[in-house]
């Protein structure tokens, strides 16, 4: 598989040397001659570049501030600082600037390939494990043992998806779905304090309260739904801009007692909450229409008047052997409102 690989070096024969060897490897190269450049090569499409490999000394901004407006452009970027000014001191700031690799000159190519494998494999490992479950493991697997936890539990997902698909190429339905969607709602979970837990379909779902404790997780639950239908109205004007079909989406948020911890086999385990809590946010997010946040009377108790509510019910959930109360957030804006 082609991997888009930018390296920036002021050195002519450094990039060339770096192509002709990483190319072999199959990578698909872009050269940049200093950080401006590679910053505009970026900008034009952040999405285009998967790695970067930026010396350290250059005329103009130097690597490592390149490293970092790179990362500011798209996190999901592996940033790699080149230098042959092997000191602590850039180390020690390379790390501290959260860049993913250090690499030293002179190197041969052996080693070169060999660590940039490497730092490639961590960065798209960071993908599949949360920061908050991967911190809680680097203290003690303890922390992550089965739990029983109170937290709050949210489910989104896109109203008319089947229709969306259908009108839609799967590479535009992909870009979409990448950069429109789950890329600004995740960062308005993580901005919120929530557990990134996973994506089902079209569909998110995040943990307040888990794996770390937190106050007021049912809270946090509620501020963060209403970002994402304040950030889904911003997405919504530069897609009807371009032409693009419009995001809107259902949410749900139950608050309770789940079992919490690593869950699966010796072949795959991970870190997710079991119960009741999680098949009554799933339902409320089934049930809720576009632009609706649907919240459990729980979370609604909690939250005691904190927000403008509807009651709505008693109902019937599918899997629920009771009728419960349910209740919507009403707002002074919708998902469409220009």
């Amino acid at each position: 598989m082609m991997v888009g690989l930018l390296v920036v070096d002021d050195e002519e024969g450094v990039r060339r040397s770096l192509k002709k060897v990483l190319e072999k490897e199959g990578y698909a190269i872009c050269l940049a001659e200093n950080g401006q450049q590679a910053l505009a090569i970026v900008r034009d499409d952040p999405f285009a570049v998967e790695t970067v490999i930026s010396d350290y000394r250059m005329p103009g901004i130097d690597g490592l501030e390149t490293l970092i407006e790179v990362g500011k452009l798209n996190p999901e970027i592996t940033r790699i600082m080149l230098t042959g000014y092997a000191t602590m001191e850039s180390a020690i700031e390379s790390v501290n600037a959260g860049i993913d690799g250090f690499l030293t000159k002179p190197f041969s190519n052996i080693e070169l390939k060999a660590k940039i494998r490497e730092y490639i494999l961590k960065k798209r490992l960071k993908q599949f494990v949360s920061e908050q479950v991967l911190q809680e493991m680097q203290r003690g697997d303890e922390k992550i043992a089965l739990v029983r936890k109170r937290v709050s539990i949210l489910f989104c997902d896109i109203r008319g998806f089947t229709e969306l698909a259908e009108k839609l190429s799967t590479e535009r339905l992909s870009h979409m779905l990448n950069v429109h969607y789950f890329t600004p709602l995740d960062d308005v979970i993580c901005n919120h304090g929530g557990m990134l837990d996973k994506h089902i379909g079209d569909g998110i779902m995040a943990i307040f309260g888990a794996p770390v404790s937190c106050e007021n997780p049912a809270e946090k639950a509620v501020t963060c739904a209403l970002e994402i239908l304040e950030t889904l109205v911003k997405t919504n004007k530069k897609l009807t801009c371009t032409g693009e079909t419009e995001i809107e989406v259902g949410i749900g948020i139950s608050t309770g007692e789940v079992m919490a911890g690593l869950f699966g086999s010796c072949r795959k385990k991970e870190y997710t909450v079991f119960g009741r809590t999680v098949n009554i946010a799933a339902r409320l997010e089934t049930l809720a229409r576009a632009g609706q946040i649907l919240l459990c009377d729980d979370t609604f108790q909690i939250l005691g008047g904190k927000v403008k509510t509807e009651k709505i019910g008693p109902v019937h959930l599918k899997g629920i052997n009771r009728n419960i109360c349910i209740h919507e957030i009403r707002r002074a804006f919708s998902p469409k409102t220009p």
